[in-house]
C-alpha cells in the first residue's frame, strides 16, 4: 500500500490575518498557501510516537511536493535554511537528518530522488557528467528530485502530445521539447532537462521512442 499522499493538483487559498494559526502564505511575493500546521513549532521536530512520525512525514511530503508544483519546481535545495524547511515567522527549521527523512518517504513511492552531484561515483562505478538521480542513499547531494508528476507521468503526457500532434516518425532534439516553439504553452516546455530524459526514458521502455546523441551536447528522441 501507498504511504505517500497522491501529488495534490495546483490550488490556491485566501491568506488569513493570523498566520501563526492558520493557513495562509509566507512572503510577500509568494502566493503557495502553506498549511496550517506550517505555523506550530512541533511541526519542525521530529515526532518519537511512530504513529505520529508517520503522519508528520505524510504532511511534510504533501507540503514539498504541493509546493514544488506550485512554483513548478522539478529539484529542491536540501538546504535547512531554504523554504519550505525554514519558517522564519516562527523561526523554525527541520533538522538535516529528518529533511532526509522525508525525501526517504517519498522516494518509497518513487516521489523524489537524491541528485548526484557532478563527477561523483555512481554505484556502477562510472562518474556522472550530468545532475542525475542516483536514486542511492539519504544524504547524496544537497539536491532532490521532487516528483510531484513522475517520469512515466510525464512520458505518459508526451506521448499524449507526440499523438496530438502528429510527432510520430519525427526526429526532436531534447532541447526542442524544453523551449522549442511546438510545446510552447504546453507543461513540457521549461521542463528540467534531466527530469526530462527520464520521462523520455520511459517512454523507450514502452517501446514508443528511441533516444540518441545528436551531437557533442545534445540528445536527440525519435517517436514510434
Amino acid at each position: 500500500m501507498s504511504t505517500t499522499p497522491p501529488a495534490p493538483s495546483d490550488s490556491s487559498t485566501p491568506n488569513n490575518s493570523n498566520p501563526k494559526t492558520t493557513a495562509g502564505t509566507l512572503l510577500p511575493n509568494d502566493t503557495f498557501p502553506f498549511p496550517r500546521e506550517f505555523f506550530f513549532p512541533p511541526f519542525f521536530t521530529r515526532q518519537t510516537n511512530l504513529t505520529t512520525h508517520h503522519a508528520q512525514l505524510t504532511k511534510w511530503s504533501s507540503l514539498l511536493l504541493a509546493y514544488c508544483r506550485h512554483h513548478r519546481l522539478f529539484r529542491l535545495s536540501l538546504n535547512p535554511d531554504a523554504i519550505p524547511f525554514h519558517n522564519p515567522r516562527i523561526n523554525r527549521r527541520l533538522a538535516p537528518g529528518d529533511i532526509r527523512r522525508v525525501v526517504d518517504f517519498l522516494r518509497k513511492d518513487g516521489r523524489a530522488e537524491y541528485v548526484l552531484p557532478l563527477g561523483q561515483t555512481k554505484k556502477d562505478g562510472t562518474m556522472t557528467t550530468t545532475a542525475r538521480g542516483g536514486g542511492g542513499e539519504a544524504g547524496e547531494g544537497g539536491e532532490a528530485f521532487i516528483y510531484w508528476r513522475t517520469p512515466e507521468e510525464w512520458g505518459s503526457l508526451i506521448e499524449a502530445w507526440v499523438e496530438e500532434t502528429g510527432q510520430r516518425g519525427s526526429v526532436l532534439t531534447v532541447y526542442e521539447l524544453r523551449e522549442g516553439e511546438g510545446t510552447r504553452g504546453t507543461e513540457i516546455w521549461g521542463m528540467d532537462g534531466d527530469v526530462l530524459v527520464k520521462a523520455l526514458g520511459t517512454v523507450v521502455k514502452r517501446g514508443k521512442a528511441q533516444i540518441f546523441q545528436s551531437g557533442e551536447d545534445s540528445l536527440g528522441v525519435k517517436f514510434f
